[in-house]
C-alpha cells in the first residue's frame, strides 16, 4: 500500500480509487448492510450503534484526515463516512457473518496469504483503537482527534507503517479503516455515507440509472446526467 502524503492530492487517491472500491471483493471490504429508506440525521443528531463516545471521536478525525475536507471536493466529513462504518461494524461485516472463522490462523503470515486474524471487524476496530490511542498520546502527548492536522497525517503514516506496536491479529486495522472510507464515501446514501451523492457528483458516477443502452461507442463523449440513489433520489 502506497506511504500517505502529508496532505493527500483528492482528485487523484479518490479517482484512483473508484473503480476499485465499486467492486471491492478483498476481505477487508464491507459487505453492504440493507440500505435505509430514510437518510442519516445530521452527524452531531446521529445515533451510534456500534462505536462507543471514544472510538467514535478517534473515527470522525481519522475519516477526516484520509478524505480531509476544504478541498476542491467534498470531505469524509461532508459525506458522513463514519455513519457508514459505524453501521457495518454493527452488521455483518464487523460480525464477519459470511467469511470463513475457522483455524488455524498465522497472523505473522504474508499479508499477501490474505486475512489471518482470529478477530472480527468489529472486534479489530475495538481492540486496536485504544492501543493506537495509547500510543499517540505516549509520541504526541495527546489523543488522536486533539492532535494538529499535520501530526494526524504523522500518526496515520506511522500506523499505515506498522509503527505503533498493535498485536499481529490487529495488523489489518489500518487497511480496514482506509477501505472502511473510501466504501463509504463512494456508497450508495441508503448505506450511511456519501451524503446527497456528493462524492458520485465529484467524480462524475451516474449512479443507480436503469440502462445506458444508448451510450455504447461513445466512450469519449461526456455523460449529461448526474447521478441516481438505489432509491431513486437524484443529486
Amino acid at each position: 500500500m502506497r506511504e500517505m502524503p502529508g496532505r493527500p492530492s483528492r482528485r487523484g487517491f479518490l479517482k484512483g480509487t473508484a473503480a476499485g472500491v465499486a467492486i471491492a471483493s478483498l476481505a477487508g471490504s464491507a459487505n453492504a448492510q440493507a440500505p435505509q429508506k430514510e437518510p442519516p440525521p445530521p452527524l452531531d443528531q446521529y445515533e451510534r450503534v456500534y462505536f462507543n463516545e471514544a472510538e467514535w471521536a478517534f473515527v470522525m478525525a481519522a475519516c477526516d484526515r484520509l478524505i480531509p475536507s476544504g478541498g476542491n471536493g467534498p470531505g469524509a466529513i461532508d459525506c458522513r463516512v463514519p455513519v457508514f462504518i459505524d453501521r457495518q461494524l454493527a452488521g455483518n461485516f464487523g460480525k464477519a457473518a459470511t467469511w470463513y472463522m475457522q483455524g488455524p490462523f498465522d497472523p505473522a503470515a504474508n499479508p499477501t496469504l490474505g486475512f489471518q486474524s482470529p478477530l472480527t471487524p468489529a472486534e479489530i476496530y475495538r481492540q486496536a483503537i485504544p492501543v493506537f490511542q495509547d500510543w499517540c498520546n505516549q509520541t504526541h502527548g495527546d489523543s488522536f482527534e486533539n492532535l494538529e492536522a499535520a501530526t494526524q497525517d504523522a500518526a496515520l503514516t506511522s500506523l499505515q507503517k506498522g509503527e505503533v506496536g498493535l498485536a499481529p491479529e490487529l495488523r489489518d486495522f489500518f487497511q480496514f479503516l482506509l477501505a472502511n472510507t473510501k466504501e463509504g464515501y463512494f456508497a450508495d446514501p441508503g448505506y450511511g455515507g456519501n451524503h446527497d451523492m456528493q462524492a458520485w457528483v465529484y467524480i462524475g458516477f451516474p449512479g443507480a440509472r436503469g440502462a445506458f443502452t444508448s451510450w455504447p461507442g461513445r466512450e469519449n463523449a461526456q455523460y449529461p446526467l448526474g447521478p441516481v440513489s438505489i432509491s431513486g433520489e437524484r443529486a
